[in-house]
């Protein structure tokens, strides 16, 4: 492992250490590169780490978080939503969090269910991989920007993550409901100041660059995450789940 992502695993740990206090944790898991990232991270210090994954019955996600852990053999709990509830559920969630956005509504959606699945098992924890498409250019638009150079990706980047740590109220919010707590150790203050030291070159190539998180993707392989999570592009957890796709029909 180069120093670069030796530095880079040394501070993940430092921000995991100084977010999570229990023991027994669960993760928010879809299979991607990003979930699996911190599931392996947690384990390999000593976690009691439960995976928990979400999405619509055959969803992308559910399937996909499966085949991952056949590698990895962690617990592993799986929740399917119920399409026949899904409109009450998603009308309630979005009258407590008092907003049109789409992005949000549907995180706050999944998050519910993550929530649910963690409370019937126990958890009161649950960890998220958030942070590492906003701070990696883990999404098109860092893609969309590039030609116009450095200062146009920073600009994404801040917009991203402002978003982000606005969305996490939201979805605290909604979990709170189940007495279960959403910690995003890569959302720190301390994570976020670090990752911006990483080269944008690690992170994306150009503007043909389809796989991104670069070194992300590179940590992953090092510490053996399995490489069919390292290698894959993944939808975010709302298209995975297809929560988005019922949402939409229910609007």
């Amino acid at each position: 492992m180069d120093e670069s992502n030796k530095e880079l695993l040394e501070n993940i740990k430092n921000s995991i250490s100084e977010t999570v206090k229990e023991k027994k944790i669960g993760i928010a898991f879809s299979g991607g590169v990003d979930s699996t990232l911190i599931s392996k991270i947690c384990s390999d210090m000593n976690f009691d780490v439960v995976l928990l994954t979400i999405g619509f019955p055959e969803s992308h996600d559910i399937l996909f978080a499966k085949q991952v852990n056949e590698y990895l053999k962690y617990s592993h709990h799986v929740l399917e939503i119920d399409s026949e509830t899904f409109s009450a559920v998603s009308s309630k969630i979005n009258q407590k969090i008092q907003t049109e956005n789409l992005s949000w509504n549907e995180n706050c959606i999944a998050f519910y269910y993550v929530s649910k699945l963690a409370n019937s098992l126990g958890l009161d924890i649950v960890i998220t991989a958030n942070g590492i498409d906003e701070l990696f250019c883990g999404y098109n638009a860092y893609r969309e920007v590039f030609s116009r150079g450095e200062s146009q990706i920073l600009q994404v980047m801040k917009s991203k993550l402002d978003n982000e740590l606005k969305m996490m109220k939201a979805i605290d919010l909604v979990a709170s409901e189940f007495g279960v707590k959403i910690l995003q150790p890569l959302l720190s203050q301390k994570f976020i100041e670090y990752a911006k030291t990483i080269p944008i070159s690690k992170k994306i190539h150009d503007s043909e660059d389809l796989y991104r998180k670069h070194i992300i993707r590179k940590l992953a392989s090092d510490i053996k995450v399995p490489e069919l999570s390292c290698t894959k592009r993944k939808k975010a957890l709302q298209y995975g789940s297809k929560i988005h796709k019922a949402l939409l029909k229910i609007r």
